[in-house]
């Protein structure tokens, strides 16, 4: 399914660095290089080239130099693309790799789309839509599980698993169909029996994956963890600590915080997004308001909440407030200004909710921040978040696509109960089988497909 046209971008960012490289990718990628790249100490073109060979030369146009550079080229199908490919490699400023890209424009190739080069190792059979889907989350990983079940999903185990479960699920439709054509020699009795265990078993394993979903989103995105209290307790200072800079405003004034902050740092062995919110308080202030509506709506999507209470005054009912919003959720209440003569004390705290784990901390003074460290190491890393589950999923659509799976394995099963005639569970069967292939990229709908790749940068 090789495309008609050459493609090319910038693959590395757009930043001064020490080296750039400009992608070139399509049938006429090696002709299209051929004709800006000027060699050194060599008479032949790059069309004489060898396959994964590197020479050495200059990027010339209308006769001026832009760069001297390596070029790499690399012939179909051993290539990303599986299309011929060339890599110019040039000084990494911006201008010049924008001259070096525009040259080979010039030349006859089209600037790709976004995540077009993965696009077509997709379309020409190299990877499947799952491995397309982990390129961009290796890219995106924010901490080195998120990357290594990216990494995983890359060498292909979730794809294994996927073709493995539609194989079985194919070797239950032919049988049923070949026993429906040719009855005579093919007998279905007892078949219900050894079918309805056969699906337990292909849903037990979607329901492994499945369970393991919210693990894997942790594992991927990190602990979305959001700070609460009231105003001037502290949790903007609590979030400079935790990320060892100034990141947030920090003042006397109460209400300085109006909107959610969000950043991803990483304590110990796990990785945090911290949310940093306006702090609870009854206010007449509109813009506040929001704020404060916002903080609680964050509160209830949170993995774990950190409650900062200000050792150095008096409970009140906004307090009372956050307490109520905390009850059942994941959460570690943080004693901050423990640097001030105390007027609320943990047994205070713990009178009011004994079910919490409650630090004495000061953002101030940087002290129990260890503690804390621990403590949520406890609760996350101790068994709750498998960080070497390879069986989890990470994907929303994967997940998506699961659980429709599964539902029509169940109603495979209610079939059987019921008595129903074979040509049901072909059905049924049927639809959990393209449902399943929709991960790899089977039967997907084109507008996925795109959706999917237009969230890639565009020399990806």
């Amino acid at each position: 399914m090789g495309q008609a046209d050459t493609i090319a971008a910038i693959a590395t960012g757009m930043t001064q660095s020490g080296i750039g490289i400009i992608r070139i990718s399509g049938t006429d990628s090696i002709l299209i290089a051929d004709r800006i790249f000027k060699p050194y100490r060599e008479n032949r073109s790059l069309q004489q080239a060898k396959s994964h060979t590197i020479h050495y030369g200059t990027i010339v146009e209308q006769g001026a130099v832009i760069d001297e550079v390596l070029v790499a080229v690399m012939r179909a199908p051993a290539t990303y693309t599986r299309e011929d490919t060339v890599e110019i490699n040039c000084h990494g400023g911006v201008l010049v790799m924008k001259k070096v890209l525009a040259a080979v424009i010039h030349a006859g190739a089209r600037m790709a789309e976004p995540g077009e080069f993965t696009k077509r190792a997709f379309l020409n059979g190299r990877i499947d839509l799952s491995q397309a889907e982990a390129v961009i989350d290796v890219i995106h990983a924010q901490n080195e599980f998120a990357l290594q079940s990216s990494v995983n999903q890359l060498k292909g185990t979730l794809s294994v698993k996927i073709r493995q479960l539609r194989e079985q699920l194919l070797d239950e439709i032919a049988f049923i169909e070949a026993a429906l054509d040719d009855p005579e020699h093919i007998s279905l009795e007892g078949y219900p029996e050894r079918l309805s265990a056969h699906v337990k078993t292909i849903r037990a394993a979607l329901k492994k994956s499945l369970d393991l979903f919210e693990n894997g989103r942790i594992r991927k995105e990190g602990i979305k963890t959001v700070i609460l209290g009231r105003p001037n307790a502290g949790k903007s200072s609590l979030l400079n600590v935790l990320m060892q800079e100034d990141r947030a405003i920090v003042t006397e004034i109460a209400g300085t915080t109006r909107d959610t902050l969000e950043e991803q740092v990483r304590l110990g062995t796990v990785s945090l997004r911290l949310v940093d919110t306006a702090g609870i308080r009854s206010t007449e202030d509109v813009v506040e308001k929001i704020g404060i509506k916002k903080a609680m709506e964050q509160a209830e999507q949170a993995d774990l909440i950190l409650y900062v209470a200000d050792s150095s005054e008096p409970l009140d009912e906004n307090d009372a407030e956050i307490m109520q919003a905390i009850a059942g959720k994941q959460a570690i209440v943080l004693l901050n200004k423990s640097d001030l003569e105390p007027v609320t004390t943990e047994e205070m705290l713990r009178a009011r909710i004994p079910d919490k784990q409650i630090l004495t901390v000061s953002a101030k003074e940087e002290t129990g921040i260890s503690q804390l460290e621990t403590a949520i190491e406890a609760l996350f890393g101790d068994g709750k978040i498998r960080w070497n589950e390879a069986d989890g999923i990470t994907n929303i659509r994967h997940k998506l696509a699961m659980e429709e799976a599964d539902g029509s394995l169940a109603e495979v099963e209610n079939s059987i109960a019921a008595g129903m005639p074979e040509d049901f569970f072909s059905i049924d069967l049927m639809r959990a089988y393209e449902v399943l292939g929709t991960i790899v990229g089977e039967r997907v709908e084109e507008d996925v497909v795109e959706q999917i790749f237009s969230k890639f940068c565009m020399g990806k």
